[in-house]
Formats: structure tokens, sequence, C-alpha cells
């Protein structure tokens, strides 16, 4: 593990190089006090904070119903649900009820992304791969950090694929969204208040690893890409949880995906091979009985390329659950 984190630190030192201010050397040191560069780091496990548009929802006061996408793969004695989660939403919408409610309950397990982490020590570990030294970013990109709460020069000392996810997540906190109410948080309490175990498709670790092993100009391309994004933040979310509501997966999975479509080394890391893998597993589980309510990214149950379309061509019928 010490010499693979060596050579993670060798190659961070070369990501970015587009993004500073010409004239500037880049230092080589890595700044210890950027074990605070992200509140929350929690959230870097759900890979979709840097793509702009993971999550979000707009609700009346009195409650709003929402009937989000649930697809079913099943044999005579194996059947695997399929949903798509956002990470964040606002309180009083009301998804976790009807079909969705029904395929969670007739589940003998829960399949995340991750299974619920320790905020600690996703801290240290973002810390440790995603701070840096040298000069700073571009003036824009400090000035959005500003813009959304941080101080002066806080935002240069982190990685580029790190200020991306930053920029992307405090854009969110601002707008008033709340990890506590995205669907993954409750899928998790309602799984330890039923008994049912709760697996994981991924560690926190190998997922941030995902952004930490992406080339320099990856990394430029999704910072520059999330810098632009910012101001319309608010119309793409009313535009993507209202898609997610009413169960329109094809709009959902365009939207989630548009950022990693800036650099198609992006798509292929966070998105592609992903996808590959979690295609595989329920493929793989489908040799065993039982019941399992799988719960992923909605961009991965969506577009060219999704986890139903890899199922399908491995021989299995991937069904819409009409509810």
């Amino acid at each position: 593990m010490e010499a693979q984190d060596h050579a993670l630190e060798a190659e961070r030192r070369g990501h970015g190089a587009g993004l500073w201010r010409k004239g500037e050397e880049r230092s080589t040191a890595v700044d210890a006090g950027g074990a605070g560069v992200f509140e929350g780091a929690i959230m870097l496990k759900r890979l979709i904070a840097p793509l702009a548009a993971l999550l979000l929802s707009s609700c009346s006061l009195f409650g709003e119903d929402a009937d989000p996408a649930l697809w079913v793969v099943k044999d005579g004695d194996t059947t695997v649900y399929l949903f798509g989660t956002v990470h964040v939403l606002k309180p009083r919408m009301h998804w976790f009820d009807e079909g969705v409610r029904e395929a969670f309950d007739a589940s003998d397990e829960v399949v995340l992304e991750i299974a619920k982490p320790d905020p600690q020590a996703i801290a240290a570990l973002t810390a440790q791969l995603g701070t840096r030294g040298g000069p700073p970013f571009a003036p824009e990109v400090d000035a959005a950090a500003r813009e959304l709460g941080m101080p002066a020069g806080a935002i240069d000392k982190q990685e580029p694929w790190l200020a991306a996810l930053t920029l992307a997540q405090l854009a969110v906190k601002k707008a008033g969204y709340d990890s506590g109410n995205g669907v993954e948080a409750n899928l998790s309490e309602a799984a330890e208040d039923a008994g049912k175990p709760v697996k994981a498709l991924e560690s926190a670790r190998g997922q941030l690893m995902l952004f930490d092993g992406l080339s320099g100009a990856a990394q430029s391309a999704m910072l520059e890409e999330t810098v632009k994004a910012l101001p319309g933040t608010k119309a793409r979310l009313d535009k993507f949880v209202a898609a997610w509501a009413k169960g329109d997966a094809e709009s959902v999975g365009a939207e989630m995906n548009r950022g990693a479509l800036a650099s198609p080394e992006v798509a292929e890391a966070l998105i592609a091979r992903r996808n590959a893998r979690f295609a595989d597993w329920v493929a793989a589980r489908m040799g065993q009985p039982g019941t399992v309510f799988v719960a992923v990214g909605a961009g991965h149950l969506a577009g060219k390329g999704s986890v139903q379309t890899l199922l399908g061509e491995k021989g299995l019928k991937v069904e819409r659950v009409v509810y």
C-alpha cells in the first residue's frame, strides 16, 4: 500500500498543469492543511458531483409525489430490482412508496454503490489524495469558490478533480439541499430498520481513486466544465429532478452524464467502465436464488451503454416496473 501511495503522489504532481497561471513554477510540496478542503467529503462517494447535475428536488409545502423509474431482472428463483438514485434531495418529496417500497420490502438484501462510510476516514483519504502545492488556478476558479463562500485562495490547495467536486457540492449546499434527504441515506436507514443486509458494489477509496487517476487534461476539463456550469445550476437541477420524479430515465441520464461527456476519458472512467462492472455483478448474482434491491446513480441506468443495455447483451431480460 505504501508503494501505491508513493506512485499516486508522483502521478498527482503531473495533474492539472493547464490550470495554473502562466509564468509560475509548480511546487512539489503538499499542504497538509488541506484536510478541511472538502466539507462533507462523504459526498465524494457518489461520483456524479462533478457532472454538476447530481441530484436534487423541488418540493411544495405539502410535499410532492414522485414515481422514479424502477426495473427488474428475474428468472425462476432470482429477482434483482434496479433503482436509479439521486444523492441529495430537499424534504417532502415522497418517492419511497408504491412500487419502489414494494420492491424494497420484497428484497432479502440491499446493494448500494458503497456501504455507509466513515466520514472521518473519507475526509482523511480525501485530504491524502486531493491536496497539492503550487501556483494557483486561473482567477475564475477562485472567483467561483469565493462566491460560494470559500476563503480566497483555499480552492488552490486542492487537486483539480477535488476542486471540481468541491465547487459542485458547495453549489448544491447553497441551494438548500441535504444529503440526509438523499435516496441512499433513506435506503440505508430503512434497510437497517428492517434488518436487511446492505452490500456495496464499490469502496470509497476505489471511487476516489477513479478521480485521482484521471489525467491532468481530463481533470482540467472537468474543473472548467464545472465552473462554466455553476450559474445555471438551479435551472438544470429543477429540470433534472422533475425528470427523475416522473420516471423519465433518458432525460435523467442525459443531464447527469452531461459533464462527463466534456471529456471522453472522464466518461470512460466514471460511467462506461463502472456500468460494465455493475452489469457483471448483476449477471453473476442471477446465479444465486433470492431477491435483491440494487440502487445506483440514475445516470448508470439511462442512455447508451446503460446497465440494462449491457445486461441485455448478456442475454438477460430487463423490464420496466409499472406502478
